[in-house]
Parts: structure tokens; C-alpha cells; sequence
């Protein structure tokens, strides 16, 4: 859903030396959503714009914070953004 290139030009990373980096984040990030969101793969897909949102925040979050993050607030942070998809709204 999201690529390397996009990944890349979201966290403003030019360079190819965090490339395998932010591949694996970009897997983290989806288990992530799904969990949270408690998405299986079609849902996942059919919901595409506010998935993005949340791998995107997932992602900037444990880049940035790669050293020592804070699960709990990223998790808080998700379930805001996924509600809808949580409750079954959309």
C-alpha cells in the first residue's frame, strides 16, 4: 500500500543507507494497524485513505522514536485514528 519511495519522502530521507530500516517499519506498521484497527486483509484494503493515515503516523513515530518508543502512546494514538473502522462505522 505504501512504498519505499513514499515511506522515504514522507520521513524526508534521501539516503539508502535507512532503506532496509524503514522496509521493516513499514511491515511493523501494518501488523500495527491491522491489530489495532482489528482489520484482516480485505478490510485493510477497503479502507484505504484512513489506513494510510495511520501507517504514515505509525511509521513517522517509530522512525523517529527508534531508540526508545513509547507502545502504549502509539497504540492510544491508533485507536483514535482507526476508530470508525474499530467500531464498525465504516
Amino acid at each position: 500500500m505504501i512504498t519505499l519511495k513514499e515511506a522515504k519522502n514522507y520521513l524526508r530521507v534521501d539516503y539508502e543507507e535507512d532503506d532496509k530500516l524503514i522496509q521493516n517499519l513499514l511491515f511493523t506498521s501494518k501488523q500495527l494497524v491491522m491489530d489495532v484497527g482489528r482489520m484482516n486483509e480485505d478490510s485493510f484494503s477497503q479502507n484505504e485513505d484512513t489506513v494510510r493515515t495511520a501507517m504514515l503516523f505509525a511509521l513517522g513515530y517509530l522512525y523517529e522514536s527508534r531508540s526508545n518508543p513509547d507502545y502504549q502512546k502509539l497504540t492510544l494514538n491508533l485507536r483514535s485514528i482507526l476508530f470508525a473502522q474499530r467500531e464498525g462505522v465504516i
